[in-house]
């Protein structure tokens, strides 16, 4: 290739130097919005978190342990400007382990201020573990709630990998360890394990509902063999306190906890997102395209859940 069939050379100096020049300050005009955005989104916050206010927190899809979930809901506690927070439930329920950290966290919580729980669509499974530990539960008249129990889910691929000739092998330090295998089924010793396993979490589950019902547990295992209810059916059954939603939550507030009118009900988590972020996510959703990365799957559960169905809820 020649000096003049070079593509940069072959344009005129002034002319390259002008282009290039567009292109730096495109760049640094984008530069320049996202940091105004960020600092515009930033003093609203400050701003934002001198307000005394309700807090929400939205707890949707499948539920799993979730540090910075937690790190949140500690923060309310010591939140002088937070009087009371209301935590709205759309979920089928998640991991046990997730479960577990939501309600003793929401304990926690509601030990230092009032905490109401709203339930939409679906409460179920270690959503509806999450939602006892409010001080008192609304959900509409035909909501699902409920499907209190825990399971542990095993594929046996055997027969297929017969089929095509594979064979699942391991060195193991005991007979329990590593099992079960994916190609056997669930049987004798191994499934006794496991079955110990559910009904040591069951029974967990089971009496803590019959202590934040107010259930005796012959009542609360009646209940508790995994079907759902509806609201107006868990009313009955003593599973919720109220039929409604974020606007008769805030009025119990008023009522029974001296919660003051007019409050603005601010969520809290998932934190919102801001002009910012939305840029970001934006510039990064079009870098993966680039790239050639598919966006995020669904989130795989292990071990044992509690769970109605597994369609994630948003």
């Amino acid at each position: 290739m020649t000096y003049s069939d070079d593509p940069v050379h072959s344009i005129p100096a002034n002319t390259y130097l002008r282009r290039s020049r567009t292109r730096w300050r495109i760049a640094a005009g984008l530069a320049l919005v996202i940091a105004i955005l960020a600092l515009f989104t930033r003093a609203s916050e400050l701003l934002q978190g001198e307000e005394t206010r309700i807090a929400r927190l939205s707890i949707s899809g499948v539920i799993t342990t979730h540090p910075g979930r937690l790190r949140q809901i500690e923060d309310l506690k010591d939140d002088e400007n937070v009087s009371a927070v209301i935590v709205a439930i759309n979920s089928p329920g998640g991991s046990t382990a997730g479960g577990e950290e939501l309600y003793e966290a929401l304990s926690d919580l509601r030990a230092e201020k009032p905490v109401a729980i709203v339930i939409h669509e679906l409460g179920a499974s270690a959503a509806y573990m999450t939602a006892i530990a409010g001080d008192r539960i609304f959900a509409r008249r035909l909501s699902i709630v409920g499907s209190i129990g825990v399971l542990y889910q095993h594929l046996d691929a055997g027969q297929l990998m017969r089929t095509i000739g594979l064979d699942f092998d391991k060195v193991q330090t005991g007979p329990l360890k590593a099992e079960p295998d994916i190609d056997d089924p669930l049987t004798g010793e191994v499934r006794q394990s496991l079955q110990t396993l559910v009904d040591d979490s069951y029974d967990w589950f089971v009496d803590i509902v019959a202590e934040r019902r107010g259930l005796s547990r012959p009542d609360t295992l009646a209940l508790a063999d995994g079907r759902i209810l509806t609201g107006r059916m868990a009313l009955d059954a003593g599973l919720i306190d109220a039929f409604g939603g974020e606007a008769e939550a805030i009025a119990w507030l008023q009522a029974e906890r001296d919660i003051g009118a007019d409050l603005p009900v601010v969520t809290h988590w998932p934190p919102p997102e801001n002009e910012f972020d939305r840029v970001m996510r934006y510039l990064g959703g079009q870098a993966r395209s680039l790239a050639g990365l598919a966006p995020t799957g669904p989130i795989a559960l292990d071990g044992l859940v509690s769970l109605w169905q597994a369609a994630p809820i948003e």
